[in-house]
């Protein structure tokens, strides 16, 4: 059995990672549907897991390009270990898989790594710059 960090105190807790609070770790499905699905700004989930490797590069590297878009866009983050019902719901089959979500609708998605350019493009048409 893996050891785990300690889970965040329960209520509306945030990542501070590189000072920004537009990265949030998804609790739970209720909290999945408060806060992407319910969500009036955009926001890109990144599907993930302790074990991937890839996850490891991915994950800060799209944390530090969403930041950068100053607020027009959220990040949510889902451990797919921790979260298996979300991952089925969205078909998620590899990690790591990120969904471009607008208005609680899937509108884009691509599974595994990809480079600043390619994420800040795909970062771009999800809002629509």
């Amino acid at each position: 059995l893996a050891l785990r960090a300690p889970a965040a105190p329960p209520g509306r807790t945030f990542s501070t990672s590189a000072g920004c609070r537009s990265t949030f770790n998804v609790q739970d499905g209720s909290d999945f549907q408060d806060r992407v699905v319910n969500n009036p700004k955009p926001v890109v989930v990144d599907f993930h897991a302790q074990w991937c490797g890839p996850c490891k590069i991915l994950g800060p590297r799209l944390e530090k390009m969403v930041a950068k878009q100053e607020g027009k866009v959220l990040m949510a983050k889902v451990d797919i270990d921790d979260h298996t019902d979300l991952a089925i719901e969205y078909e998620v089959s590899a990690v790591p898989t990120v969904l471009a979500m607008k208005n609680g609708d899937v509108v884009d998605k691509f599974v595994g790594i990809k480079d600043e350019d390619q994420l800040e493009a795909f970062l771009k048409k999800l809002i629509g710059a």
